[in-house]
């Protein structure tokens, strides 16, 4: 039997009491409005909050209560409108309010709460590589979803996941919605401890490919969520990941700061957690900096941040956008000797400027692999993928499950 709060109009309410009742669940508690069942949620003992999909009923302080409780919220939806209304509340739990009780069991079959869902099995655990770089706009979106498609291209199964609290972009890159963004979805269920492989497999947006599909967790479309990607939930959605794909790979925010926090309030979220805690849940990290002047000295200071942070001694150096125009002559040989001399940094990976390769790869919506086979930037993100981050017999990648061999086929 599972326990459910109530939050909607009179008649709904009455419809779905009556269809709970008739399937075995109880009602513990019925409200009126969003802020009511806000401040009673804790105390109900209810496993599931279901509340019509309007401002009365539903808002972001309702869903933190939830969260903070650990209760499931489910959405009812009457219209369109309703519908955008929990989308744009980060909600994937929506229910059509024409569906009845099937909608919500047909929500609750796709979910840990029921008994009959269904496990997956793993054979391995999966590596996550953050992809990380400084102000300035280096590129670090589109080295991570190159990355992302060559390790596809490869045969893994693979997930991309926007971590940037500052201004998610691998939606609009790959010409996805972001209205319903996956990977603060995914935060929020690890806070009521009830992600799983199955609800990621749910939450998650596919790009298809026929070089190599994989999965995309979009990030928040308003920077004003960041405190949805606390350090607690992105590292328990992190250790989920592995345990889903063959790798993961989290595209960062620049800032590694920590002069933010109040001493006197240990316990307030951090704008930079979520860049903190991928880094250093890291098996490999790619620091990406831009090949000019400006971009070599911004990276250069940044990149002792990110030492003093990171765990993993795994950390591949790319410079990108590499070019005569902004580095003179020999472009190659004097960002290897400046990073060398003023670094430490030994053999970066150098990946030509594309400016066409990309820019066509943006407007259609693609990777580089599939917008611009050939592109001379691509050659080397794959040298980065061959020589860095596979094992040395890719040929043949790990498969956890029949399963995850059908997905990396779609």
């Amino acid at each position: 039997m599972t326990t459910f709060a109530l939050a909607m109009p009179v008649t709904l309410e009455d419809q779905f009491a009556f269809d709970a009742a008739q399937h075995g669940h109880e009602i513990v508690l019925r409200t009126v409005s969003a802020p009511e069942l806000a401040s009673r949620v804790a105390g109900a003992h209810a496993d599931i909050a279901l509340v019509a999909a309007e401002a009365r009923y539903l808002t972001d302080r309702l869903i933190a209560s939830c969260d903070q409780a650990g209760v499931r919220l489910i959405a009812v939806a009457s219209s369109e409108r309703e519908q955008r209304y929990a989308s744009d509340l980060g909600l994937f739990d929506i229910v059509e309010a024409s569906a009845g009780w099937a909608g919500v069991d047909a929500v609750l079959s796709q979910s840990p709460w029921s008994a009959h869902a269904p496990e997956r099995e793993h054979s391995a655990v999966g590596q996550v590589i953050a992809v990380w770089g400084p102000g300035g706009a280096p590129g670090r979106t589109s080295i991570a979803i190159s990355v992302a498609a060559e390790l596809a291209a490869l045969g893994y199964s693979v997930a991309l996941a926007d971590v940037d609290t500052h201004g998610a972009s691998v939606a609009p890159a790959l010409g996805m919605l972001d209205e319903a963004p996956g990977f603060a979805a995914a935060c929020r269920l690890a806070g009521t401890e009830t992600l799983s492989t199955d609800e990621l497999d749910r939450i998650g947006q596919r790009y298809e490919s026929p070089v190599g599909a994989f999965w995309v967790l979009t990030g928040i479309g308003r920077p004003s969520r960041w405190p949805e990607l606390s350090s607690e939930r992105v590292g328990t959605t992190i250790a989920q990941c592995r345990q889903w794909v063959d790798y993961t790979i989290l595209d960062t925010s620049s800032s590694l700061e920590n002069d933010e926090e109040i001493t006197s309030d240990l316990f307030a979220p951090r704008r930079n957690a979520a860049a903190v805690t991928a880094v250093r849940a890291a098996d490999h990290v790619i620091a990406v900096g831009a090949a000019d002047p400006v971009g070599l000295s911004r990276f250069l200071r940044a990149h002792v941040d990110l030492l003093e942070t990171v765990t993993t001694r795994s950390v591949s150096v790319v410079m990108n956008k590499i070019r005569v125009t902004a580095s003179g002559m020999n472009p190659h040989g004097q960002i290897t000797q400046t990073l060398s001399r003023f670094g430490g940094i030994e053999h970066p990976i150098l990946v030509p400027h594309d400016l066409p390769g990309f820019d066509g790869a943006v407007l259609s919506g693609k990777t580089l692999v599939d917008a611009a086979p050939r592109s001379p930037a691509r050659l080397a993100i794959r040298d980065l993928v061959t020589s860095r981050l596979v094992p040395e017999e890719h040929d043949s990648p790990p498969q956890r499950s029949l399963f995850s061999r059908m997905l990396a086929r779609r």
